[in-house]
């Protein structure tokens, strides 16, 4: 007998890794993530929630294995999180409200400056553009995701990339050129 417990975890798990390696690593949308997910240093954590409070929980979880896990150990096996929710926080406005509340858990723990997260969501909306925007799916996921980057990291891989303050424009311009026809031909939803 399968446990759909299981089932919907291990399948967010797979469309994310889909969502990241069709999109963002494969439209070049973020030049740092291809290195962290050939080398397997991503950890996909799905969350349980069914709330934003419990989903908060889960947030300070992974946010303390990755704040207390040395980065320069060999027994480190991730450099960053990607924390999905596919229970919780399914309109775009509920997540968006949700994100000052994780923010203020970042601070609380004291990890500003250690931990900075990124958002995704399936309805990702820039303050500005209509719905239907294509340069919105730059930050499209299949499900609500939070993305845990340790700032050492990101140190290091702007020093690798100098002129990251253009990923931005270029990534608008990348969305434009491929427009909503071919963001849905990279088939990077949900498939539950």
């Amino acid at each position: 007998m399968n446990n759909p417990e299981v089932t919907i975890a291990a399948t967010a798990i797979l469309d994310t890794q889909r969502w990241l390696e069709r999109a963002v690593i494969g439209l070049n949308l973020c030049p740092f993530a291809k290195a962290v997910h050939v080398k397997g240093l991503i950890r996909y954590a799905v969350s349980e929630a069914t709330t934003p409070a419990e989903f908060l929980v889960d947030l300070k979880n992974e946010l303390n294995l990755l704040a207390n896990s040395d980065v320069a150990s060999v027994s480190v096996v991730y450099d960053t999180t990607l924390l999905i929710a596919p229970y919780c926080l399914q309109d775009f406005l509920d997540f968006n409200d949700f994100l000052g509340k994780a923010d203020k858990l970042v601070a609380k723990m004291k990890l500003e400056g250690t931990i900075q997260l990124a958002n995704f969501h399936p309805q990702y909306q820039f303050a500005g553009t209509e719905p239907d925007d294509i340069t919105n799916y730059t930050n499209r996921a299949p499900y609500p995701t939070l993305h845990l980057l340790r700032e050492s990291s990101i140190d290091q891989a702007v020093e690798a990339f100098p002129e990251a303050e253009a990923i931005f424009e270029v990534n608008m311009e990348t969305m434009e050129r491929l427009g909503v026809e071919g963001w849905k031909a990279l088939e990077v939803g949900k498939t539950t």
